[in-house]
């Protein structure tokens, strides 16, 4: 039996990117000599992945799901539309997204050797992305969002709602993927994004050429719709942009949403 330790396995995955049952029996078949393992795997076309860690991987899947009290959205990425539609890929996320949904954000790490395994195959920087879980309030609805191009999951929206309906809740959800709010309410913008904003738009009105004693009340305005674009409950509802999402929602709360795109 080679003599080698759990973190000699360790060590040779990190250096070669083999899975982790790769790199044991790598070890194995070469005494636990690492260097003869590296070589090894690299023979066997099954080194070198971790390479592929440098390469971009804006592409993939979104996949989210509510059942009963709980809403989660899984982000898997790689790094070619080609393997981010593939079956493999798709049934890759929702298994990953059944495991959140029935244990929790920590279940994602069942997926780890899977994962790697995965990128030794395809050939690609495959990774996870956000993972979000939520478990809805006493009262609360839940609403799980995801708007599909070509065959997969991009954009992909979590959304609990306060004293309200599952219609409701939707239709905030679709908007929210539509209009891509940054933040709930205005008083949600931290201090530095505000400060930053309003001297830029200083700028730009003081370059206009505008009068200096107007500049103030120029600004407050263009801030206002600075707000409206980037806090939800100012935006326009994008089914009736006669009322806003606050009027939409009436005495019902929004506690809290989450967008999770792919590319973004």
């Amino acid at each position: 039996m080679a003599d080698f330790t759990a973190k000699d396995v360790q060590a040779l995955r990190q250096s070669t990117g083999a899975g982790m049952m790769d790199a044991k029996k790598a070890l194995v078949e070469n005494d636990g000599d690492p260097e003869a393992a590296a070589q090894w795997l690299r023979e066997k076309g099954i080194a070198k992945s971790a390479s592929r860690s440098d390469r971009e991987n804006s592409e993939g899947i979104v996949v989210a799901r509510v059942e009963g009290a709980t809403a989660a959205v899984v982000e898997l990425k790689c790094e070619t539309d080609f393997v981010a539609k593939s079956d493999q890929f798709g049934e890759m996320a929702e298994n990953i997204l059944t495991a959140v949904l029935t244990r929790g954000e920590g279940a994602v790490s069942e997926s780890v050797t899977e994962l790697e395994n995965m990128k030794i195959t395809l050939k690609e920087n495959i990774d996870l992305g956000q993972v979000i879980r939520y478990e809805a309030s006493p009262g609360a609805v839940l609403d799980a969002y995801v708007h599909q191009q070509n065959g997969r999951g991009v954009n992909a929206v979590l959304i609990e709602i306060d004293n309200g309906d599952p219609e409701i809740a939707h239709d905030v959800a679709l908007h929210i993927a539509s209009s891509r709010p940054k933040y709930l309410t205005r008083d949600d913008v931290p201090p530095e994004v505000v400060a930053s904003e309003r001297e830029t738009l200083e700028n730009i009105t003081r370059n206009e050429g505008k009068p200096e004693q107007a500049i103030d009340k120029i600004v407050d305005g263009r801030m206002d719709g600075f707000f409206r674009d980037s806090a939800l409950m100012e935006q326009k509802f994008v089914k009736d942009e006669k009322i806003a999402i606050s009027d939409l929602l009436a005495e019902s709360t929004i506690t809290r949403f989450v967008q999770v795109e792919i590319g973004s």
